[in-house]
């Protein structure tokens, strides 16, 4: 198992991994109506506050994007930050690799450079796709800015891509290419999935409520995070995790979650644990219909009529797509830490149709393990298992 050493998170709720826990333990939403200037679309998200007033430093000015905001903005951290320079005085900076997810990476600065080729008829002077846009520029940024020297991925599978994250950093130390790794992800507020998920029709104009019997669709989110993972003693550690692709469909899910219940189970089985053992799971609880319905059904059968407490905190940071796999992570590390369990925000009215034990109301819980669902785009699955120490 590999210990969790260090977090950090900026979100809709706040900058820091106590502002998410303690928005998510109340069931405090951190979304809003939409009044982003540049989208007319009736709908909520979850915007960063200040991320706007961000201002990179001299040297880091050719890497400026929203995207890299948010990331500085969580590299920040003085604990996170603390915490890395021990691991880089024991392992050495090329021993720490970095292993990033995002699935939209600085879209939304070539969205304004497209806009001002259209008025001007040429690109901006200052546009660089390859540092703003390309997807490894995540993880060339952020070793930029931590001095990493190791090994460095940006993986980008739609809704599941910071959750995967932790297997191939776990792959990696398995396979003795590094000795620790700094694992996350990032995703920025962008027209590209604002009016996608809206031409999908899986975008509300409501508050989005997962599990809800009227829930009707998503509201997009933003947020960056990070986490140390190492081996060496940590209060909780990633016990393990599974991937499966079940391409039932680009868009819509296997009606009876089959490849949801394949990374479930894998992940029960990596972490050599039975279904019993697992005292949450923070669901991946997007609040469309559809997905809701698959991700009740793979967990009615994967923990049986008996079920295990689930919510989803994606009413409260939004939906952060590339970026939902680590923010969901840290909030089921830290329910394991306060022996608690988050609510469902902004849920009203039970659907009957979904087999869940749903919280619905903060409580507390005698927790030992606990697991994070993150499904994407193409049946692109992962769930992770985090435990106590021993």
């Amino acid at each position: 198992m590999l210990g969790i050493s260090s977090t950090t998170v900026v979100h809709s709720a706040g900058h820091s991994a106590m502002a998410l826990w303690d928005s998510v333990a109340r069931g405090h939403t951190g979304l809003q109506r939409n009044n982003l200037a540049w989208c007319e679309l009736p709908c909520w998200i979850g915007q960063v506050p200040d991320v706007d007033e961000v201002r990179l430093p001299a040297h880091l000015q050719p890497w400026d994007c929203r995207n890299h905001r948010l990331a500085w903005m969580a590299l920040q951290d003085t604990a996170f930050r603390r915490a890395l320079s021990s691991a880089v005085a024991k392992h050495g900076a090329h021993r720490i690799g970095l292993v990033l997810g995002t699935s939209t990476s600085g879209i939304r600065d070539t969205e304004l450079a497209y806009a001002q080729r259209r008025e001007a008829g040429r690109w901006p002077a200052d546009f660089d796709y390859r540092r703003t846009h390309a997807v490894d520029g995540l993880c060339r940024f952020s070793a930029e800015v931590l001095g990493l020297q190791g090994p460095m991925v940006v993986i980008s599978t739609a809704c599941s891509s910071s959750a995967k994250v932790f297997l191939t950093a776990q792959r990696w130390i398995d396979a003795g290419l590094i000795d620790a790794a700094v694992v996350g992800g990032v995703d920025s507020l962008c027209l590209s999935t604002l009016h996608g998920f809206d031409a999908l029709q899986l975008l509300s104009q409501d508050i989005c409520r997962p599990f809800d019997a009227a829930r009707n669709g998503i509201s997009i989110g933003e947020a960056a995070g990070f986490v140390l993972l190492e081996r060496s003693p940590a209060a909780v550690c990633f016990a393990g995790g599974g991937e499966s692709s079940d391409a039932w469909h680009m868009s819509t899910p296997h009606p009876e979650g089959e490849g949801a219940q394949a990374a479930m189970r894998m992940a029960l089985a990596a972490a050599a644990l039975a279904p019993q053992d697992i005292g949450y799971v923070n669901a991946h609880g997007t609040a469309t219909p559809a997905n809701d319905r698959s991700e009740a059904a793979a967990l009615s059968a994967v923990f049986g009529p008996a079920g295990v407490p689930v919510s989803s905190t994606k009413g409260v940071t939004g939906h952060t797509l590339g970026a939902a796999g680590i923010v969901e992570a840290i909030v089921t590390v830290q329910a394991l830490e306060r022996q608690a369990l988050p609510p469902t925000a902004n849920w009203q009215t039970q659907d009957p149709a979904l087999p869940l034990d749903l919280v619905t109301q903060p409580g507390a819980a005698k927790l030992r393990h606990a697991m994070s669902n993150n499904f994407g785009f193409g049946g692109s699955n992962c769930s992770l298992v985090f435990s106590l120490s021993e």
